[in-house]
């Protein structure tokens, strides 16, 4: 079943650490599960825009105009990478 994030807020939750390297790859580290996370640059790519655009829906717009990419494909990517993170307790989404 797909999950539909619409415009609801995705977050980094106050016990996640993250730290971007020099490489564009980023680390993350949930504090209440001791878990450990890594990005490769295009995961880093995604889980920016997803923050900064606050949005699913923003970060869509944002990564369609950086990546030459069907619709269909952007969207299953950004969703699967989406939904591991929430599962492992390392982004949140607020749905409105």
């Amino acid at each position: 079943m797909k999950q539909d994030f619409g415009q609801g807020a995705i977050t980094v939750p106050s016990d996640v650490l993250a730290q971007e390297l020099p490489d564009d790859e980023t680390i993350f580290l949930n504090l209440a599960t001791e878990e450990y996370f890594g990005l490769d640059s295009v995961g880093t790519t995604i889980y920016r825009a997803l923050i900064e655009g606050g949005t699913f829906e923003a970060a869509y717009e944002q990564l369609r105009t950086q990546y030459d990419v069907e619709e269909t494909r952007l969207r299953s990517d950004m969703r699967k990478l989406l939904n591991t993170m929430i599962a492992r307790g390392l982004l949140e989404h607020c749905a409105h």
